[in-house]
């Protein structure tokens, strides 16, 4: 039995609070079980030197933890610098500009701010799963204003992480089975089950393909489930 009661291909609880900010073009809350993440976009105009004069946007993050969102409080600006910080924030851009069409909303520029509120594992995965949200409301925005005619997005985008536990693959791993895991990975991948970046550690033995194709198989059942509950955010399903 998992430290959480779940079954090994269940899912935490999932829930997107959409249009949470009265000023960003884009905003949600997500829930992955008890983490908390605070996404928004920002359109703004004019685009990062090298892509002046190109006609093509660009889509970046940022991402940080609030001081408590953890058991002990944190020093914020010893936080925002970490390299762990910068890590995910890049992350978290590359697998957003892998389903945007960049040259689908001309010169303009949607910064995703993930801010996490509280933190019980999988905060990237839960920002990269929000962040997409956020976006597909920014671009909505945009559409509304007349700016561009249809959603520069080629699909959509969600992360899970999944591990070995007990010597079972397991979907979508808590705090506490994450720190106790032999073995964890992070997924990021598009709707149609594409590959846009996956992270994966031993953290004892190494581990086998077998078990590899067996948490690959988890993340694609939970992806599934994530971007169903992105379409139903979204007022789309």
């Amino acid at each position: 039995m998992r430290p959480s009661g779940r079954a090994p291909d269940d899912m935490r609880d999932i829930k997107i609070e959409t249009d949470i900010s009265r000023y960003a073009e884009g905003s949600c809350i997500i829930h992955f079980g008890h983490t908390k993440v605070m996404c928004t976009a920002s359109v703004e105009d004019g685009v990062p030197p090298f892509l002046k004069g190109t006609g093509k946007g660009w889509v970046t993050a940022e991402y940080g933890m609030l001081p408590r969102s953890t058991h002990d409080r944190m020093d914020r600006k010893r936080a925002a610098g970490s390299g762990r910080t910068q890590e995910i924030q890049r992350l978290i851009g590359r697998s957003l500009r892998a389903v945007t069409d960049l040259g689908g909303f001309g010169e303009r520029q949607v910064k995703v701010d993930c801010d996490v509120l509280q933190a019980d594992g999988g905060t990237r995965t839960a920002s990269i799963t929000g962040g997409f949200v956020a976006l597909h409301m920014a671009f909505q925005h945009i559409q509304k204003m007349g700016a561009i005619e249809t959603i520069p997005l080629t699909d959509y985008v969600a992360a899970v992480s999944c591990g070995l536990w007990s010597d079972t693959p397991v979907l979508d791993l808590d705090y506490d089975e994450d720190s106790s895991a032999q073995a964890d990975a992070n997924f990021v991948l598009t709707g149609s089950n594409g590959i846009v970046e996956i992270q994966g550690t031993a953290e004892d033995a190494p581990f086998s393909r077998d078990e590899f194709n067996a948490l690959l198989d988890l993340a694609e059942k939970g992806i599934g489930e994530l971007v169903g509950h992105q379409k139903k955010a979204l007022g789309i399903a």
